[in-house]
């Protein structure tokens, strides 16, 4: 452990997660040095706030950070990290170490994983459950996949960033497993507003309904994150609808590929794709309540 806490750790992605990630980090002892986000007041503010340098190319990344931890939003954003030609991660990183955490597609992973390679470097999968509130108190549920020595080699990192990570196996193996896990997230989101919404135009008081829901077979653990913030009408972004949407089409993806019928999913991507339309991407995905409550958008 104590070799790794001596690494120097850079972040490519300071938004809510990834800005969060790096202040438990930092909090726990590790030296973030180095930051960049395609917004560069961004990487800039969280720069000053903990004292690293706020780096004008993804090159400069790699030459300060011996680790380098990306946070970022889909499958091009992530292939511009690791791009042959231009800037990039990939110049000058022998020896350096990757863990991405975005949720993109799989087979993105594995191809990350032989471009680092090819440059002398490692990378390592780590998708997040969780939100905002655990990335900033270390307690996110990682799972993980790539070379299970690259894994072990993190393992002191990762248990910082987590309560309990879990090796999932190859490179890809652990963006699959977030794509179901999404997918079915998602699914409970869209079918907790349409219960709560009919039961708003059933006319029934929707707190009882709330706690009925928790003491039977309704219940879950989006009725607990979501439930209230439905009826409140309180959509501050921990989970935004636009990645719900992409989240979605990812494991929609897998379900072509492997010819399985997933009719629910196929439907709750819909909603959310009707939220990013009507411009409430960025809302937390508890906004999807908003099509199916008499009265609002839908």
């Amino acid at each position: 452990m104590q070799g790794l806490m001596k690494s120097t750790i850079g972040f490519v992605g300071t938004g809510r997660m990834g800005a969060n990630m790096a202040r438990r980090l930092k909090e726990r002892g590790f030296p973030v040095v180095a930051l960049y986000d395609a917004r560069q007041d961004s990487a800039q503010s969280l720069a000053e706030e903990l004292g690293a340098t706020a780096c004008n190319t993804l090159a400069d990344i790699t030459a300060a950070a011996e680790v380098v931890i990306t946070v970022v939003s889909n499958d091009a954003a992530q292939r511009e990290l690791f791009c042959r030609e231009g800037d990039s991660l990939l110049h000058g990183a022998e020896g350096r170490l990757f863990i991405n955490c975005a949720t993109v597609t799989p087979s993105l992973h594995g191809e990350i994983e032989s471009l680092s390679e090819a440059a002398g470097a490692s990378s390592l999968e780590a998708c997040m459950a969780s939100s905002i509130t655990q990335a900033r108190e270390g307690t996110l549920y990682l799972m993980c996949g790539g070379r299970q020595e690259v894994y072990e080699r993190a393992l002191p990192l990762l248990r910082e960033l987590g309560t309990a990570p879990r090796y999932i196996g190859a490179a890809g193996s652990a963006a699959q497993v977030k794509a179901l896990v999404n997918m079915v997230m998602n699914i409970n989101t869209a079918g907790l507003a349409e219960g709560l919404g009919l039961g708003a135009a059933l006319g029934l008081d929707l707190t009882m309904l709330l706690e009925v829901f928790s003491q039977t077979g309704a219940n879950s653990r989006v009725l607990q994150t979501d439930g209230e913030d439905m009826l409140h009408r309180d959509h501050a972004c921990f989970f935004s609808a636009a990645h719900a949407a992409k989240d979605s089409g990812i494991a929609l993806g897998l379900a072509v590929e492997k010819g399985i019928k997933v009719p629910l999913a196929l439907a709750t991507k819909f909603q959310y794709d009707r939220l990013v339309a009507l411009g409430l991407g960025e809302l937390d995905k508890s906004a999807v309540a908003e099509l199916t409550f008499p009265g609002r958008q839908g």
